[in-house]
Order: C-alpha cells, then structure tokens, then sequence
C-alpha cells in the first residue's frame, strides 16, 4: 500500500496521481458502446436480445419483462428479518428525502406582477441497477425512493440477469416499492434502450444508477437526448483521522471500500505518523480474512494510500484536493471541522458513523460523485427527479418601469423584434 508524506520531495507528483485518478479510459471502449446503441436505435427488441446473449452469455426465450408475479414470490419467500430490514431502510430513505422536495414558488411586487418556479415531476425516468460482479438491492431503493418521493409516476427498472434470473432479494424490493415496468437488461444495452426505446421499453427522460465504464460511457453518450445523474466511476472512501481513532476500525471502513472493486480507491489522511502504521498493519491482517480479499487486495495495492500530513489543517486541504465520494471525518472535533470541507459526496461524523451505514439505511442518498467530481456534483436526489420551469407575470406599470432599459438591452444586440415587443405594449 502506497504511503507517503507531505514532506518528501516527491509527495505533488504522487499525490497529483490520485487526485486524477479519475480519468476513466472510455476512448477504448466508445466504439464498442457507440455500435451497441445504435445497433438498439435501428432494430430494437432484437438487438436487446442479441446483446444480452453476447454479453450476459444467455437466451432470451420469451420476452425481457420481470413479472409482478416473480417480484411477488420473492418477497413472499423473504424471511421476517429481511422484511423488515428492507422496510426500515426504505421508511429512512424516505423520509430523508422528503425534505429535499422543493415547493412552486411565486413572488409579488408592490404592483402586483409576479415571479416565481414552478416544480413538476419528471415523467418517466430509467433506473440502472447493476447486477455484475455483485447484486445491489440498496442501489434500487436508492434510485427508485427520490423518484417516487419527486412524484414520477412511470419508472422503468433495468438490471442484468444471470443465465435469465435476477436477484432474489432485488426482485422483493421492486415488489415493495410497487415497480410495475422492470427488464432483463444490463449494460450500456440497457442504457440505449431506456434512452432511446424499443417495442418492449419504453423511452424515458432521465436515466439514474451506477455502472462500468460500458455503462457511464452509454450515458455519456445519450446525454442531451434524455437526462442522466452523473458519470460514476469506481467507489472511493477518505479517512481523515487522528490519535483519537481506533486503528482497526479504520482500517475495516477502507477495506469497505477495497471489496467493491479492483480499481476502488482507499485513502486515510492523518497528521500521527504513529496511528498511519498501525492502521496499515490492521489492514494487512484483516485481507486474510475478507472473502472478497483477492479484489480488496488488488485495491489495496494499486489504488490505496495513506497520507501523512504535517497537521490537521493539511489533511483538510489535501482531503479537498481529492474530493472523494465518501469522506470519514474519524475526529474527536468532527463537527468543528466539518465547516472546513468543501468537496464530498457524503461526510460521515465521529467514531461511530462507517461509510457502511450511508451504504444501506442511515438515510442519505449513496450514489455519489466518485473521481473528484465532487466539486461540481451531487447525489443523487430528488432534484433528479424534478426539472423547474420559471414564472414570469408582468402588468402593464411593471412593464413600463422596466420597458426602457429592456429595449436598450434589445437594441443594443440589434434585436429589433424584441425592442418592438416591448415597445408596442408600453407606448399603447
């Protein structure tokens, strides 16, 4: 595992490596993606299906629907536990998302025109569920809760099948969350197809969810023709942690982030040269154990680092350089120091908050800008959901008031129509 300290002469060229270890190779991959849509824009259903057999490795004998009944089963087949599991975290997310809803807006003047916003849901949107390497029933009640919760009404569900069969527990929380339109479709396929329709899926106006760089570059692609998220790469987790940490527990949380992925990144930063060792020798006794450790090792090895700084306020500047997607404040003073972040996707408080527990019910949304682009990106929320439409109400002394200087604006671009538009209403 990479270590390195402010203070060698080497540390800007090292740590400018990770922070742009964003950039994701998708030159390689566009021509691949750019024949796969297109492909699915001229023949549809049939190009799906051709694609699923080529890449997903199995036949569609019937169609690509997910039935209600297969949702039901599957819930009907959970234990109490995981119902109630599932209950919980969809009743936290919920609620934490009801307080992003924005309300339409108007504002008079002492004449009586008016400004104001107008919000409305929008009307169909695409949610990407991944299903490769692991399954994310979390990812589906993190896409599809902001929807509901904006007032979408038709939401379409994609994710990969396995020889045909989803997710069992994916399939129960379609069926909690009432999800009546859900496809055997993965990859960039499936993006092309939310984007763009087919006889069986419907075209949508905003496709959310994570996925491999087949599946950010399909959206990089389609964006313009419908609205997509963000362009997510591989999960990232930063600790800025002191003495007051347990170095085992730090070590856990980046290994967290290890086991997602081979090009995941971990990084801790921390001003105790003492607590960077012995957190790196946690982490090298806990890989053993992890049954994911081939890949969290990868990690480890090639995307992880630990960063001595000089003092608390150089971890701060260096944890705004990288702009991570999940950033643990492990502090006794994390509250103090939150005002001082600028760039993450989510800050987990204190001793007791893992990255973990953002993952699956604490509330917040967990599809978050991951490279760095956490300095111009948000989660996911229901903003994503909605689009806003401004509201403009002039009389006639409003207009007056302002008619002067609009047509010098107008006049000024050599915009004629415009200044006679103003022109006609005022001088009547």
């Amino acid at each position: 595992m990479l270590v390195l300290k402010s203070n060698e002469a080497n540390f800007k060229d090292e740590f400018s490596k990770l922070v742009n270890r964003s950039d994701m190779d998708m030159d390689s991959v566009m021509p691949v993606v750019q024949s796969i849509i297109l492909d699915i824009k001229k023949r549809g259903d049939e190009a799906l299906k051709e694609q699923i057999l080529k890449f997903d490795k199995w036949e569609v004998k019937d169609n690509l629907a997910i039935t209600e009944d297969e949702m039901k089963n599957s819930y009907d087949n959970l234990s109490d536990e995981l119902k109630h599991t599932l209950k919980l975290a969809y009743d936290r997310i919920g609620n934490y998302h009801k307080k992003q809803l924005e309300k339409t807006w108007l504002s008079f003047d002492e004449n009586g025109s008016a400004l104001g916003q107008k919000i409305t849901p929008i009307d169909k949107a695409g949610l990407y569920i991944p299903g490769g390497k692991a399954a994310y029933p979390s990812s589906l009640l993190m896409n599809a809760i902001p929807a509901i919760v904006a007032g979408v009404k038709d939401i379409t569900v994609c994710t990969p099948a396995i020889n045909g069969n989803v997710n069992e527990l994916l399939l129960a929380g379609m069926y909690m969350l009432g999800i009546k339109k859900a496809y055997k479709v993965g990859g960039a396929s499936a993006i092309g197809a939310m984007a763009y329709g087919t006889k069986s899926i419907k075209k949508v106006d905003v496709i959310t969810g994570p996925g491999n760089i087949f599946v950010a570059t399909a959206k990089k692609l389609v964006f313009g023709d419908v609205n997509i998220d963000m362009i997510a790469g591989p999960s990232e987790i930063g600790v800025i942690a002191d003495d007051s940490a347990n170095a085992y527990h730090i070590a856990v949380d980046l290994l967290s982030q290890a086991e997602h992925d081979e090009l995941a990144s971990s990084f801790l930063i921390t001003h105790s040269e003492e607590f960077a060792n012995k957190v790196k020798d946690k982490i090298y006794k806990v890989l053993p154990t992890l049954e994911r450790k081939e890949i969290a090792s990868k990690s480890i090895e090639n995307k992880g680092a630990i960063i001595i700084s000089k003092d608390l306020n150089e971890s701060i500047t260096l944890m705004n350089e990288l702009a991570v997607e999940h950033l643990e404040l492990a502090l006794d003073n994390a509250y103090e120091v939150l005002p001082f972040i600028k760039h993450a996707g989510a800050i987990f408080l204190g001793h007791f908050t893992p990255e973990a527990i953002g993952d699956y019910l604490a509330g917040p949304n967990h599809t978050l800008p991951t490279g760095g682009s956490a300095r111009f990106f948000s989660p996911l929320g229901v903003d994503n959901f909605i689009k806003k439409s401004s509201i403009i109400a002039m009389n006639k002394k409003t207009l007056s008031n302002l008619g002067n200087d609009c047509m010098l604006f107008a006049q000024t671009e050599g915009l004629g129509a415009h200044k006679k538009s103003i022109e006609v209403r005022v001088k009547e």
